[in-house]
């Protein structure tokens, strides 16, 4: 097909996912008996099509998620005490919207980390903004940032969001420092973003990771009251993983040598001597 004026003209719009819709359209003889209005509306819908794939790109750059994990991919057959019915109501992003919080706890390797970052990339796909934070890393940061000017900058970036997510906090014990980064936070998102949070230790002990128990109460308080929980416990899903994966490579060998055995049974004495 020959360079359609419209094209350019349709590219130097900025609507390219139009463009894009417009060859493929012109390019099949069905679409050519549509009306106009018709024509119009497909055009849209490539062009709006486009324009959410590149804010989901875009959005997913600036969470910086751990891990690429998606809600579709979740495992509710091992055995951790994740409410199916629970997750999958989060993972409509209704909890984000109505502006409360979500804390996941378990101990190690009971896919904390992975869970949120799940519920993070459906959030992007929501359109919703989202922000990843190890807390150690984060604190880190707010530190670096107090020193060189970038604090109030960093914090405000922080409060902006719509979904912060900040994993593996504890076992640790908050410095004062930390501990006013924190309320400065949660203080920002309170009643007005949410916070989802990872740690290894249960919510009860929370209080001893903070220290000072003026200061846990502000921040606990703003956190805790109306959040959704989950509570997972079980063995490590890194463990079981690699124990599936040895139980495979064992029956393999085992497999091979039952199959070369069933061979050689096969083949003629005469032809084994050869």
């Amino acid at each position: 097909m020959l360079n359609h004026p419209t094209l350019d003209l349709l590219h130097q719009l900025g609507l390219h996912g139009m463009a894009k819709g417009f060859k493929a359209l012109d390019q099949t003889v069905e679409t050519r008996a549509l009306e106009h209005a018709e024509w119009l509306g497909l055009l849209l819908e490539h062009e709006l099509t486009l324009r959410r794939q590149k804010r989901f790109e875009a959005r997913a750059r600036t969470a910086r998620l751990r891990h690429n994990a998606s809600v579709e991919d979740v495992d509710y057959r091992a055995a951790r005490g994740l409410d199916r019915a629970l997750f999958l109501k989060l993972a409509g992003c209704d909890f984000i919207r109505e502006r409360r919080n979500l804390l996941i706890t378990g101990s190690c390797g009971v896919g904390k980390s992975w869970l949120a970052c799940a519920l993070g990339h459906k959030a992007c796909r929501e359109d919703l903004s989202v922000l990843y934070h190890r807390m150690p890393r984060l604190f880190a940061a707010l530190a670096l940032a107090r020193g060189d000017g970038r604090y109030a900058k960093l914090l405000r970036a922080i409060a902006r969001v719509d979904l912060l997510i900040l994993d593996d906090w504890g076992p640790e014990q908050l410095n004062p420092e930390q501990r006013r980064d924190l309320l400065e936070i949660v203080e920002d998102r309170y009643d007005a973003r949410s916070i989802l949070i990872t740690s290894q230790l249960p919510v009860e002990r929370w209080y001893e990771i903070i220290g000072d128990p003026t200061l846990a109460d502000a921040i606990l308080d703003r956190i805790i009251h109306g959040a959704y929980r989950i509570a997972l416990a079980g063995d490590s899903m890194r463990k079981l993983k690699a124990q599936a994966l040895a139980e495979t490579n064992a029956a393999a060998p085992t497999k091979d040598a039952a199959q070369s055995a069933s061979t050689h049974a096969s083949t003629p004495a005469k032809a084994r001597r050869k």
